[in-house]
């Protein structure tokens, strides 16, 4: 029995379902505001008690008949209990939607107690937090893992782990730990180095919290198994068991896809965290069913308040109402040529763009408002080689070559239109490969980095579309043989991305071999079984690949494979690459060199085990202990010979003498096996752990590989907190020193090396200066390479590639 007919059901109360309703009373349309719960606004309701509302972004005007300002949840939620009443919004409480059914202007929605409902136009702002994404491992059931955190004051004297590094993991985090009196130790987990899916205000504030420390950041790291009283936790470096009282995960939602899809509405695509398609006007691909709010992808306040107040708007008939951003996104379009409006820019964007093609009209929209649009005329740069950069540029219009010979820019290599460049500079901060030139006029959206992250942590389509591309581009350059993109075309289709753990199989000696993996992030040991005993062969950085040799000479495994440290591979179908060979025999007599080289090394370990074993045991122990140390996410590593070194410390002065009087480098500090030191001194880690959440973006890698901190550093500490192994340390530059030959004759100054800090402060001139990031910077731009190899008397200090130093071709050169 149909209890009541309106114009309008809303189903929802949240900030966008409460702004329609809103608006809707305000215009006399006949509406009912469906809510489930027994209060409104559940999504602010089931905030964190006390929690602070932002109400980003700042430039974005509020369009709503509901007042909304930062504040206390409580407050707001007070104003528009109080608001909703006086303006005669009519809601019903507990009423859950489970049907819709009809058609645009006669629609009937079913409640779960039996009662229907008849309207016009149906609009869904149910959101998402009703759909938590779940911990995906062992334990995850158990009674203290939950997915809400109501009240932070109710606990006290816990070990809790926060799962999720959004806004709303680091808010549960900040509340857990703000009171010192409730004595609890609070870790939060970051599977990644970036807080791509946080507000830039709440990364600031957790940095802040573990600076103080009141808050345990742990980068790179996943939850393994759930046990009573303990978490296991997958890190970069293996895995590792923490006390652990209390599991607060905040791992993200996705829409309640079942129901909407049994409405009728169609989804951008597949993936379980995609939205709804929709018109600008919000409606769905079932006429009269509109979609705003988070479930449309918009998931801040003030963009869902915006939307409840334009679809009712829209549905009352006002079809000259644009969007609240439409000012913002036309000035940042005004430098363009042409005479678009901002929904025919957005239209080519969208139409144009591969990586936008599986997002919605407003995911752009928001998108948009984080990044650039520029203009280029043909034959103008976009970036020049070795320019520092860390932006995403996809091409709208026209293409561009890149110059892949810096001696002669005439050898380029054309980007067409609806692709994307520059994604180096985004997975690994190195500078800038190549000069890159529009071949035509062009026009590009630029997104900035946190803006691309993202966009690839919330629209799988968009992060899938990256992959494709990047993965495509690595096969390219790895395999060269004059493939193109048509030829690798069904291997990146059947490419997939694996995250491997530290210490994780990904061949095994003695499988059968029917696929090929390339190292794409991390590094990989490569063993072989040498009377019962792991031998160490060779590491293997990232932009190596393993495997073909199973898979072309179709033999069993001839080595096992293993991850270094928390990689990620991708994995390429044997049978395809099987296939590419047949079409390119270049690429099959390239595949032949290599697999004659490490034929070679087995043959050597085959030929030579009777009466080496003691050298093996020693290699691989060696090998392993360089690893634990640091070696596997290196690209470059000091290494002291202990046998050699008379502890002269001309290293550290000459280190201190290169750069303005202060050691990057403590010889003593740092471990040693056998004869073997690794100091204090930096890696530069392939994916550099110091790069993580610099405020100013100071720490950049140069051309050679080299991560190096410019002269933006603030000084506040981030990259010394995140350095895992003690490199960085924070001091300011002493005075400047008195000339060597002024100390020789004269005995004037505090001699060679870092001055004490007497003579520093002695010699102060004026106020000290204030402490920045003081890390080794492999000499950048010092002929003749670092300072502390050529000042080495007996040869004991080196500076090594992992791959050029571990390998067990070494043995034969050291008999």
């Amino acid at each position: 029995m149909v209890e009541e007919t309106v114009r309008v059901a809303i189903v929802g109360s949240g900030p966008a379902g409460l702004s329609a309703a809103g608006r809707a009373a305000q215009l006399g349309v006949s509406h009912l505001l469906l809510e489930k719960t027994d209060h409104l606004s559940d999504t602010i309701f089931k905030y964190q008690k006390g929690k602070h509302v932002m109400a980003s972004p700042n430039a974005l005007v509020l369009r709503s008949d509901l007042d909304f300002d930062a504040g206390k949840r409580e407050a707001i939620l007070g104003i528009w209990d109080e608001q909703t009443g006086k303006m005669g919004v009519n809601v019903r409480y507990s009423s859950e939607v489970v049907a819709i059914e009809g058609a645009k202007g006669d629609f009937t929605l079913t409640l779960k107690d039996g009662a229907k409902v008849r309207a016009e136009a149906v609009v869904l702002a149910i959101g998402t937090q009703g759909n938590p994404n779940r911990l995906r491992c062992a334990g995850a059931e158990m009674p203290h893992v939950q997915y809400q955190l109501d009240d932070p004051t109710e606990f006290i004297d816990e070990h809790i782990t926060v799962v999720g590094t959004g806004d709303a993991g680091i808010e549960n985090a900040l509340g857990l730990a703000a009171d010192p009196a409730q004595r609890n130790v609070v870790t939060i987990l970051n599977r990644g180095t970036e807080f791509a899916r946080a507000k830039g205000a709440n990364v600031k504030l957790l940095q802040e919290a573990e600076a103080a420390g009141r808050i345990a950041i742990r980068y790179e790291t996943t939850p393994a198994e759930v046990r009573p009283g303990e978490l296991v936790l997958d890190t970069r470096d293996g895995q590792e068991t923490i006390r652990c009282d209390r599991i607060i995960a905040r791992t993200g939602s996705a829409p309640p896809r079942k129901f909407v899809e049994s409405c009728g509405v169609e989804f951008t695509s597949p993936d379980r965290e995609a939205f709804p398609v929709l018109t600008p006007a919000f409606e769905t691909t079932r006429p009269g069913i509109h979609v705003i709010g988070a479930l449309a992808g918009y998931p801040l306040i003030k963009h869902c308040m915006n939307q409840g107040y334009d679809v009712v708007e829209f549905l009352n008939g006002n079809t000259e109402l644009k969007p609240a951003d439409e000012p913002i996104l036309a000035e940042k379009f005004a430098t363009l040529p042409g005479k678009r409006n901002v929904e025919e820019w957005l239209d080519l964007f969208g139409s144009n763009i591969e990586i936008f093609k599986g997002i919605s009209a407003l995911q752009l929209r928001e998108l948009m408002l984080d990044s650039g649009v520029r203009f280029f005329t043909a034959g103008e740069n976009v970036f020049e080689r070795n320019e520092p950069g860390s932006s995403l540029f996809a091409i709208a219009q026209g293409s561009v070559l890149v110059e892949i010979d810096k001696d002669d820019p005439s050898k380029t290599v054309p980007i067409g239109e609806g692709s994307i460049f520059g994604e180096v500079g985004l997975i690994s901060g190195r500078r800038r490969g190549a000069t890159i030139r529009a071949a035509e006029d062009l026009i590009v959206v630029e997104l900035s980095r946190s803006a691309a992250l993202k966009m690839m942590a919330t629209a799988p389509a968009a992060a899938k579309a990256v992959n494709r591309i990047s993965i495509e581009r690595q096969l390219l350059q790895m395999f060269g043989s004059g493939l193109t993109g048509r030829d690798v075309a069904e291997l990146v289709d059947g490419a997939e991305v694996q995250e491997v753990r530290a210490g994780q199989i990904v061949l095994e000696e003695g499988d059968e071999g029917n696929d090929i993996y390339i190292v794409r992030r991390g590094s990989m040991i490569v063993e072989r079984k040498i009377g019962g005993k792991p031998v160490f062969l060779s590491y293997l950085p990232a932009g190596s690949y393993v495997g073909e040799m199973a898979v072309i000479d179709g033999s069993r495994r001839s080595a096992t494979v293993r991850a270094a440290i928390r990689s990620e591979v991708v994995r390429l179908p044997g049978e395809a690459f099987l296939r590419v060979l047949d079409k390119k025999p270049e690429l099959l007599k390239k595949a032949r060199v290599e697999m004659e080289r490490r034929k070679e090394v087995n043959s050597f370990i085959e030929g030579r085990k009777e009466n080496f074993s003691s050298v093996v045991d020693m290699y691989s122990q060696t090998a392993q202990f360089l690893v634990d140390n640091g070696i596997g996410e290196a690209t470059d590593v000091l290494l002291i010979d202990e046998t050699l070194c008379v502890g002269c410390d001309n290293c550290e002065k000459a280190c201190a003498d290169s750069h303005d009087g202060l050691s990057r480098l403590d010889r003593e500090a740092g471990t040693t096996y056998a004869h073997l030191h690794v100091p204090t001194s930096c890696r530069h880690c392939e994916h550099p752990h110091c790069m993580a959440d610099c405020p100013p973006n100071a720490i950049q890698r140069g051309v050679d590989g080299e991560v190096f901190i410019d002269e933006t550093c603030i000084g506040c500490g981030n990259c010394q907190r995140n350095c895992p192994y003690g490199v960085i340390r924070m001091d300011s530059v002493p005075p400047r020193k008195p000339s060597l030959l002024s100390w020789l004759f004269i005995g004037k100054g505090p001699g060679p090396g870092e001055p004490s800090k007497s003579w520093r402060k002695k010699h102060a001139e004026g106020t000290e200066q204030p402490k920045k990031a003081i890390k080794c910077d492999m000499c950048a731009g010092i002929e003749g390479g670092p300072s502390c190899v050529r000042a080495c008397p007996t040869g004991a200090a080196i500076r090594v590639s992992p791959e050029a130093f571990l390998t067990v071709a070494k043995l034969g050169e050291d008999e």
